[in-house]
């Protein structure tokens, strides 16, 4: 079988570069194969970050993840606490083998599955389109 690359220098390793690949090696001396599209400046994005509608975006981002992570946080840490300091209560058995301290811990894979699949409904429902908005402008404007 006959190759078009020369075999590697005897004793050696192959040298030899990777051919380019198509994306890489425009075909009849075009510059690019894809669109190019005007990117916004550093000038727009500044205008885009101060204004009102930016602010508005970040505020409803922020009052819901900011109490939600408190909660879970405090969830955790009282979780860990009785697990420390009510070694009791959390030994407390409530059918067969089941305890406190498992259904708790258990409680806190739930929580934190319940919680991204709220942000995603909260974030498709509020945050996405207002972040299209501001996107398809800037877009616009470039």
């Amino acid at each position: 079988m006959a190759s078009d690359t020369p075999p590697p220098p005897e004793g050696g390793t192959d040298t030899s570069t990777a051919p380019p690949t198509p994306e890489a090696a425009p075909k009849d001396g075009a510059a690019s194969a894809r669109p190019t599209t005007a990117q916004p400046t550093t000038a727009q994005f500044v205008a885009v970050q101060e204004s009102d509608e930016f602010a508005e975006l970040r505020r409803t981002y922020r009052s819901f993840a900011f109490p939600l992570t408190v909660a879970f946080i405090a969830w955790y840490l009282l979780y860990v606490l009785l697990s420390n300091y009510a070694g009791d209560f959390m030994g407390t058995k409530l059918f067969g083998n089941i305890n406190v301290a498992l259904v708790l811990g258990l409680a806190q894979f739930a929580t934190t599955f319940l919680i991204a699949w709220i942000y995603s409904r909260h974030a498709a429902r509020k945050l996405d389109p207002q972040a299209e908005a501001i996107k398809s402008r800037m877009e616009a404007d470039a």
